[in-house]
Formats: C-alpha cells, sequence, structure tokens
C-alpha cells in the first residue's frame, strides 16, 4: 500500500471541481441527509462524507483533501442566519449555487469562506439585478 499525502497552504486551499462537491451530497442525499446546509450534521456524518471522497478519489490525494476542507467550511457558512433565510427561499436551487461558489471561492482552512460572498452568490439566484428604470442626474457639488 503507498501512502500518498497532500501538501498545500491551509490558508488558501486549492480549488476543485463543483464535480468534487457534488459527491459529497450525493452521499448525504442517499443517506436521507439532503438538508445537511440547513441542520448541520454530526462529525460522525462528516467522516461518511470524507470517506465517501476518498473512495471517490483514491488517487488524488490533494483533491479529496481539498475537497473535505471545502464541505466543511461549506457546512460552517451555513450555519450563517442569512444563508439559512436563502436557502429556505430558494430551495434547493440555491444547494447548487452554493457547490459552485464553495469550489472555486478562495478558502482560508483556519477563517472559512467569506459568507457575505456566499449571501451575493445566492441572492443572484433569487433575485437577478434588474438595471434601473428613470434614471436621475444629479448636480454634483462643486
Amino acid at each position: 500500500m503507498t501512502i500518498t499525502t497532500a501538501t498545500f497552504d491551509t490558508a488558501d486551499v486549492p480549488e476543485v471541481s463543483a464535480d468534487a462537491l457534488n459527491i459529497a451530497f450525493k452521499h448525504l442525499i442517499s443517506n436521507g441527509r439532503g438538508l445537511a446546509l440547513f441542520n448541520g450534521l454530526a462529525e460522525h456524518e462528516i467522516r461518511g462524507v470524507e470517506a465517501a471522497l476518498w473512495a471517490a478519489y483514491p488517487d488524488q490525494a490533494e483533491t479529496r483533501l481539498a475537497a473535505a476542507l471545502r464541505f466543511r467550511a461549506l457546512l460552517d457558512a451555513f450555519g450563517a442566519k442569512r444563508l439559512k433565510e436563502l436557502l429556505l427561499q430558494n430551495g434547493f436551487k440555491s444547494i447548487q449555487s452554493a457547490v459552485q461558489e464553495a469550489a472555486k471561492q478562495r478558502l482560508n482552512a483556519r477563517f472559512g469562506f467569506r459568507r457575505q460572498h456566499f449571501v451575493m452568490a445566492l441572492a443572484g439566484v433569487a433575485a437577478p439585478v434588474e438595471p434601473a428604470r428613470d434614471l436621475v442626474e444629479l448636480p454634483l457639488a462643486a
């Protein structure tokens, strides 16, 4: 058995594909835990997700570790009331947006994701920005 190690800076966890994080959610859904972002998970359930990631990427230590760290940070980010409210408002379509954001957003393993970036990404799903109507030009002060 060969032991492989992943070496990267946890202050800047590498990006992963959204497919890597989707593996985690497929595992959760198959085990009846599809609402993990809303309800959270116990440590043994997170370990089950990590086992699924290890099985999916047996020869890619950096990918599986980065995906596991990103999944944990995603769960932590959804502990915020604003994100839970957006999840309730938007339903399951916001989960895919959250996965896309978690796959690419810069992540410091110690401090987690920037929650406001998730709020902006998920709010974009709910209400696209409409162009302003009836713009009024205001004079500039001298």
